[in-house]
């Protein structure tokens, strides 16, 4: 297991992002099927899966966590989709918040062009990873890292690992290794 990131002070408030660019055109000017990846966050008490924001629940339901919508193509430059993370307004029962990226359409993320994530402390303004998704080889989905309070203050684990998943439903059952 990696290290947990060395930061100033406790985490607050953090943001993932993720982002790739569209399938462009072959040499007779089609394009091939659009890359719609997905990022999400998901919170367990412990062991037990809580909650998520992705790109069909948008906001969890105590509202920390929130997708700020859903991008099915990777038009546009930097990130494509976010999700920002107020860790003041967990619950304490939440232990552990896992990202997740996943491709909804099948793609292999070394079939992406151009595709990252990455998760920032929005207080100091720095990443505490940025990942390739290539790096993730012939999968379809990467868990990114985890947000984890293994006392009072929160503190953030890149893991960085391939799994198979296009969809969170895909994911769950593969993230218990990373819980403990």
């Amino acid at each position: 297991m990696t290290e947990p990131v060395p930061h100033n002070g406790a985490l607050a408030h953090v943001t993932m992002g993720l982002g790739w660019d569209p399938v462009r055109p072959n040499m007779f000017g089609r394009r091939g099927k659009d890359v719609d990846l997905n990022a999400a966050a998901l919170m367990f008490a412990g062991t037990r899966f809580v909650d998520v924001a992705y790109h069909e629940q948008l906001t969890s339901r105590d509202r920390a966590i929130r997708h700020l919508g859903d991008s099915v193509t990777g038009d546009g430059d930097g990130d494509n989709e976010v999700i920002v993370v107020d860790l003041t307004r967990l619950s304490p029962d939440i232990t552990t918040i896992v990202f997740l990226v996943t491709c909804y359409t099948g793609h292999r993320f070394d079939q992406i062009q151009n595709g990252f994530c990455r998760v920032t402390d929005n207080v100091s303004g720095t990443d505490l990873v940025r990942m390739s998704l290539g790096s993730a080889g012939s999968h379809t989905g990467m868990v990114l890292g985890k947000l984890r309070r293994p006392h009072q203050d929160w503190d953030f684990v890149p893991i960085g690992e391939p799994i198979w998943a296009q969809h969170i439903v895909h994911a769950i059952p593969q993230l218990a290794r990373y819980l403990s």
